[in-house]
């Protein structure tokens, strides 16, 4: 999805060489920091042992695979026009960077279909057992990265490290891996609509759906028990936390959905500097996007602060 095509891209001027060198840089800190900091956090908190954070550290551990592997991929191709690294660890590097990019946000977005489920039962369903366990997590973390991993598995085939004039390219070979009736178009076209179009509208239903039964609910007056009052602000607060994340992600990766779409199905075509451009933004803010789940958990959740604060006076101690 992220390597929706393998058009030419625009030059890039010095001058957003340097931004781009600065934000990528700036986004791969943050991301190694704040996604490594979750994971810690839920370990070492017991209250927060729940399907809800074991699927947001799910999250956070994709969301580490996106930095380690896109980040410095972008950052060479801004730079040079060849690919560095040459033999079958080359070769290997080419096929493994974008499979496992991309299946970082198979992961996520099946994570937030999780999230999404857990959240719909605690809300509509709330004197039934869970629909999701905190002992069928583990099952279910598994699924998502078995199903990334097959789902994305083609590139494991069409990527390949080609010999070119002065330069080495990685290059998608489509055809040639599974002949001219294949249709690399259609197979992205599935995966943009399985993986982005049919979770946002089935996340839109169930929080739609959750947030009106929440809205009718009796909100429990000043005589009635006080631990029912902190369960509902409870429920509301990860509630908050929960579509944050979901709006989080739609909004830097929706954009870049549409327009890698367009540019695949019209690459041949050739497309107007202006697409080219609002390519690149959109490419950009796809890739934010695990920096920016982390900031969003400590900003949306006081239980995440405070497990920061536990574990900086911890840090402190040492």
């Amino acid at each position: 999805m992220i390597n929706a095509s393998d058009c030419s891209s625009p030059l890039h001027p010095t001058e957003h060489k340097i931004g781009k060198t600065f934000a990528y840089c700036l986004f791969l800190a943050v991301s190694l920091v704040g996604n490594s900091l979750i994971g810690i956090i839920v370990y070492k908190t017991q209250t927060l042992r729940k399907p809800i954070n074991y699927f947001i550290v799910n999250m956070a551990m994709s969301d580490l695979l996106f930095p380690i592997f896109f980040f410095p991929w972008r950052l060479t191709a801004l730079y040079m026009n060849s690919w560095l690294i040459s033999g079958p660890l080359g070769q290997a590097l080419c096929k493994l960077v974008p499979f496992l990019a991309d299946m970082s946000s198979a992961v996520s977005i099946q994570s937030l279909v999780l999230i999404a489920v857990d959240r719909f039962g605690a809300v509509v369903f709330p004197l039934r057992s869970p629909l999701i366990s905190s002992k069928l997590c583990p099952f279910y973390i598994a699924a998502t990265w078995i199903v990334a991993m097959a789902v994305f598995s083609p590139y494991l085939f069409v990527r390949k490290l080609v010999e070119k004039p002065g330069r080495l390219a990685c290059e998608s070979r489509w055809n040639e891996a599974f002949g001219e009736s294949s249709s690399r178009a259609d197979y992205s076209l599935a995966l943009h609509v399985v993986f982005f179009y049919v979770p946002i509208a089935f996340l839109t239903l169930l929080y739609s759906i959750i947030v009106i039964k929440l809205k009718t609910q009796k909100i429990p007056g000043e005589q009635s028990n006080n631990a029912e009052q902190q369960r509902a602000k409870r429920t509301r607060n990860v509630l908050k936390l929960a579509i944050a994340i979901v709006v989080g992600f739609v909004l830097c990766w929706v954009p870049y959905s549409i327009i890698s779409l367009l540019f695949l199905f019209e690459c041949d075509a050739g497309l107007p500097s202006d697409i080219l451009l609002y390519l690149s933004i959109t490419y950009f803010m796809a890739g934010s996007n695990c920096a920016i789940n982390p900031c969003i958990c400590f900003a949306f959740s006081g239980s995440y602060r405070q497990g920061l604060k536990r574990l900086l006076k911890c840090f402190n101690a040492v």
